[in-house]
């Protein structure tokens, strides 16, 4: 039996797949997320659902991630971001605002832990800080 991904893990293919959202559109974008799930030879069929749902929640509220996202990026607008930090902003902006089953604490951690495995050398302070400012503004 196949052993089931962690958080981290499960966290890090939604990045990737979320990240292909800016270079691919409707069916090709839908044929490249089936791809990429074909290939995770370790997950189970479950753990691929479970992928899919979170890449069409966070995909659905994408408008409203980049408008929080926009507000807090002082200066920078989303088309100036470097792609890799955008989509580690998406994703745990999504998790601050709409996902009950992650701490803001986890979801600021892991983010800026991604931003400094596929970001540059300036997005780990940059995530943290706009997530930070997100996360004070939340309902306790």
């Amino acid at each position: 039996m196949a052993k089931k991904m962690t958080r981290k893990e499960m966290r890090e293919h939604l990045y990737r797949m979320l990240f292909r959202m800016d270079y691919y559109q409707g069916e090709d974008l839908s044929e490249q997320l089936e791809l990429y799930l074909e290939e995770l030879a370790e997950a189970s069929d479950s753990e691929k659902q479970e992928l899919r749902d979170k890449f069409q929640a966070v995909s659905g509220h994408v408008s409203e991630l980049d408008a929080e996202i926009g507000k807090r990026s002082n200066g920078w607008t989303l088309q100036r971001l470097a792609k890799a930090d955008l989509t580690v902003l998406r994703l745990a902006v999504y998790e601050l605002k709409y996902d009950d089953k992650v701490p803001a604490g986890v979801a600021i951690n892991e983010a800026v832990e991604l931003a400094k495995s596929y970001g540059g050398d300036k997005s780990t302070g940059f995530v943290n800080g706009v997530l930070a400012t997100i996360a004070r503004e939340l309902p306790e």
